[in-house]
């Protein structure tokens, strides 16, 4: 944002954009966030972009412009070249006898108006325009990724495609940095019987988004050995490494697995971007009835606080979010992980490794020694493990851990398999967050549609609808695809959440032995939501889909 904080705050006073009450609950969350203003005025839907915007460029006494709602030619755009564009935050977005109008995010960059100046030979009026608004209409214009490569290729030193020296290290730079544009967690690069398909995982689904040719899968993926320093000689053995690339945005971490398969060495670069250790379980999609539970444990000096749910379902990224809240300098935050994938700046992580006999229980008994305040166990696997984290959570440590189970019930009867007594479970776990990952709907392209309550029916169950008052028909929502989501009708990714507390009367059924169903329903009947009903909720919000809610959690109702 162009302006410090203080003085936006006055400022969307003054423009009657929030009152005092709700520029305290911005400022709460910036404090447990580590986001800047501007972000939590907009997270929490205080007010919107263009709103924002308007109020900003009124300040500045600058025009105002939404370049979402400008048909920009493309000539035009083109006059700022696009790395310029991207690092200065800047749009050309038209062009007439009076002069080239320019939108910037930063409108005292004198510097860049100066250059444009000299370069058309023309008065150029500056417009101010948001920086999400930049950002989407760089996105829009962004050439495709294949069209890149192939001229890449062709200007090469004027030497045709397919001869002996390629610009390797160019297409390895502009494959990892459109993967990061793109907001993708990992590039899969996969050799097949005449080409190489190289692929993105976008909000938890791969996009096919290039195909080169066998010859230059090789070099590709000796030049990504040569960033992570593993062995190129070597092409038959499984190798894992991880490299840095310095990014305008930030120094991106990237661990790289290579596995010889059929065809060739197939790659999986999974990008370890510091955007994702910004999210707070707010701008996850947890609501304010669970985050006040999960509030209530995490404020606790002893305990134990469980995420569950299956690979990719976003159980680190929530923990790492709690430790953020609770990382001061008053307190020992230790970890033992598998692997270590995010730092957190002032805690003690310790990374896994068998081959020391360093596990997770051997490391976690270690812990107990360094006199932490709070625990964090990447994953209760086995017997010893669950037995020592319950021990450390009875004697006044905050332990916070992960499992794999389907829902939050689930877990008590998992840790009673595990050899852990029921009453020490009772005892000791204060909260169960349960939780997967949907595709949010793309804002650009969201259109609306209407749905009876007979064909909602056909997929959920009549009493989830039912309990979330649906009786007859309701409006949804659903993206028809843009450039923006690459033509997928989404663009981002929300949790659907499910949060178990632990309370006196769940506590007398866990020391009873009670299954997880009967655990479950008792829940339910003390107000507890399901990840169904939160599913719900958020596409009746519109922030998913009916699609995304089922492909999520039908097997849990099935």
């Amino acid at each position: 944002m162009v302006l410090p904080d203080e003085q936006l705050a006055d400022l969307v006073i003054k423009a009657n954009l929030a009152d005092a009450k709700k520029l305290v609950e911005a400022y709460t969350y910036v404090k447990h966030s580590n986001v800047s203003l501007e972000d939590a005025l907009l997270e929490l839907k205080i007010t919107t972009d263009d709103q924002l915007g308007q109020a900003v460029a009124a300040h500045l006494k600058l025009p105002f412009v939404s370049l979402s709602k400008v048909s920009i030619p493309e000539e035009v755009f083109d006059l700022i070249p696009p790395v310029v564009a991207r690092k200065q935050k800047a749009v050309a977005f038209a062009r007439d006898a009076t002069g080239v109008k320019v939108a910037l995010a930063n409108p005292q960059n004198a510097q860049l108006i100066d250059l444009l100046a000299k370069k058309t030979g023309q008065k150029v009026i500056v417009h101010y325009a948001t920086f999400r608004d930049i950002q989407n209409t760089l996105h829009l214009f962004k050439k495709d990724l294949q069209v890149e490569v192939d001229n890449l290729l062709k200007e090469d030193i004027g030497r045709p495609t397919g001869t002996d020296d390629p610009p390797v290290a160019k297409i390895v730079d502009l494959l990892i940095d459109t993967a990061y544009e793109e907001k993708a967690s990992d590039i899969h690069i996969e050799p097949q019987e005449a080409t190489s398909s190289i692929r993105f995982r976008i909000d938890g689904m791969l996009q096919d988004v290039l195909s080169i040719s066998k010859f230059l899968h090789e070099r590709v993926i000796t030049r990504i050995k040569v960033l992570s320093n593993l062995r190129t000689d070597e092409h038959l053995a499984a190798q894992d490494g991880k490299m840095r690339v310095p990014l305008e945005e930030e120094n991106l971490d990237i661990r790289v697995s290579i596995l010889p398969i059929v065809d060739g060495e197939k790659s999986v670069l999974r990008l370890l971007s510091s955007r994702s250790r910004q999210y707070t379980l707010q701008n996850l999609g947890m609501n304010d009835k669970d985050l006040q539970k999960v509030y209530n444990a995490y404020s606790k000096s002893y305990g134990m606080i469980l995420s569950t749910g299956p690979t990719g379902s976003g159980k680190t990224t929530s923990i790492y979010s709690i430790l953020k809240i609770l990382n001061t300098r008053e307190k020992n935050i230790t970890t033992v992980e598998d692997p270590v994938e995010y730092r957190i700046q002032g805690a003690n992580q310790i990374q896994v490794n068998p081959k020391t006999n360093l596990t997770f229980a051997s490391g976690l008994r270690s812990i107990l020694r360094q006199d932490p305040n709070i625990i964090f166990v990447g994953e209760i696997r086995d017997f010893e493990t669950a037995g020592i984290a319950v021990n450390a959570a009875l004697t006044g440590h905050l332990v916070v851990s992960t499992l794999h189970t389907n829902d939050a019930a689930t877990a008590i009867p998992r840790l009673t398999d595990m050899k852990v007594e029921p009453f020490l479970v009772a005892s000791t776990v204060t909260v169960v967050v349960a939780q997967r990952l949907v595709r949010r709907t793309c804002p650009s392209c969201k259109i609306e549609m209407a749905l009876t309550f007979e064909e909602l029916a056909k997929n959920f169950p009549s009493d989830v609808l039912k309990r979330n008052d649906i009786k007859k028909s309701v409006t949804v929502f659903k993206g028809k695809g843009c450039k923006i989501c690459r033509n997928s009708g989404y663009a981002g990714r929300v949790g659907l959440f499910e949060v178990l507390e632990i309370t006196p009367q769940i506590r007398k059924l866990i020391t009873a032995k009670s299954d997880a169903d009967v655990i479950a329903k008792a829940a339910i009947t003390e107000g507890m939501k399901t990840m169904l009903d939160d599913g719900i909720a958020k596409i009746l919000s519109g922030e998913t889909t009916v699609e995304e809610v089922l492909r999520v959690t039908k097997a849990e109702f099935l």
